[in-house]
């Protein structure tokens, strides 16, 4: 099976209450939607959480293309996680990397699938960034 994975994340305040979401489509054109909300977190954090969650709703080995907004998600996972395993977690300025315990569940989540990430650009017209935006926005007002 293939998916569409389209996530998001926001946060009101930063820190602040934060929402994710992900939209999650197969190739059979089922749309499945997932969200939720924390107090007191960044929107980095948000925008971990969304992929890791979509990520993990697909039990069986799958081929999955995720589409993110965050160039700090999409670089994070797909470049600098090898250089911070190798430095044991630390950044290029040798300071520990923040959200480790986030960018460590999103490695292992990736584990189980064939994961191609792309970068996305945010409210430029991309229907589903666009509603998966605005479903990680509302969770920011619970």
């Amino acid at each position: 099976m293939k998916y569409k994975i389209y996530t998001d994340g926001a946060c009101s305040g930063n820190p602040g209450k934060g929402g994710w979401a992900a939209i999650i489509l197969d190739d059979k054109s089922n749309q499945s939607n997932i969200f939720g909300s924390e107090n007191n977190t960044t929107n980095n954090r948000m925008e971990l959480i969304a992929p890791i969650m979509a990520l993990n709703k697909i039990k069986n080995k799958s081929e999955i293309t995720v589409y993110t907004d965050s160039k700090y998600v999409r670089n994070g996972i797909t470049d600098w996680i090898k250089k911070w395993k190798v430095n044991n977690w630390k950044n290029s300025n040798k300071k520990p990397v923040k959200n480790k315990d986030l960018w460590v569940k999103l490695d292992n989540s990736c584990k189980k699938h064939k994961v191609n990430w792309k970068w996305v650009k945010a409210h430029a017209g991309n229907k589903f960034n666009n509603l998966v935006d605005g479903l990680a926005v509302l969770q920011t007002k619970k």
